[in-house]
């Protein structure tokens, strides 16, 4: 698939790579499977950048369109997941 990444141009390049970086979490997710700890973890940096709920949603809401894939959703199953 070939779609952009909805980013901040305001961000850092550290800051934009960590947002990619979680963006690709949960593409792998979808794709192949991934485990939950380094989903979790990436999580955790994405909201060191994104602290706001609604930007959060945002952001979600373009990569949804963009991607078809859920971050949301992925986040839900593995809130108390300890395996893939």
């Amino acid at each position: 698939m070939e779609y952009s990444y909805p980013i901040n141009l305001d961000w850092s390049k550290d800051e934009m790579a960590t947002v990619i970086s979680f963006y690709q979490a949960v593409e792998r997710a979808y794709e192949t499977g991934i485990e939950a700890s380094e989903i979790k973890a990436k999580y955790s940096a994405f909201k060191e950048v994104v602290r706001s709920i609604g930007e959060e949603k945002s952001l979600g809401n373009e990569f949804e369109k963009a991607s078809g894939y859920s971050a949301y959703r992925v986040m839900q199953l593995v809130k108390n997941a300890t395996t893939k």
